[in-house]
């Protein structure tokens, strides 16, 4: 099984509906090609884990990178694992961007890192861990 973990940056904000109509195409396609993952967003920014058949998540990467609705993408976290961590999901979605009282019971000042690339890329773990804390809260 292979995951890929990126951040970008959206072009402009997203609203809740723009999000949610993101949300039911990116749901019906992975269910469709086999994909599961997870997708944060906080401040016009999105953090996003794939995990599925190689090819399938490399060319739905690709394809990614080519919508015009975000820049600065940069792959975190890439490789194989025995298992998928997100197999129930076609997309775990949550909105750090929502009131703190609507949180997550659990959440902590770590959930308040950027989504960018520089918060990451020393150390690419920090991303899973991050995924990982809303994985547990759900």
């Amino acid at each position: 099984m292979f995951f890929t973990v990126y951040v970008s940056a959206a072009v402009t904000w997203f609203s809740d509906r723009e999000l949610r109509t993101l949300l039911t195409q990116s749901r019906l396609s992975n269910a469709q090609t086999g994909i599961t993952g997870m997708l944060l967003y906080k401040d016009g920014n999105f953090m996003q884990a794939l995990e599925g058949d190689e090819r399938t998540v490399q060319a739905l990467e690709a394809c990614i990178a080519t919508d015009r609705r975000h820049q600065g993408m940069v792959t975190l976290h890439s490789g194989h694992a025995a298992q998928r961590q997100f197999s129930d999901w076609t997309m775990g979605f949550f909105d750090l961007n929502a009131p703190a009282g609507d949180l997550p019971a659990g959440y902590t000042e770590f959930l308040d890192t950027p989504l960018r690339g520089e918060a990451f890329l020393p150390a690419p773990q920090r991303c899973m861990d991050l995924m990982h804390i809303f994985r547990q809260m759900s």
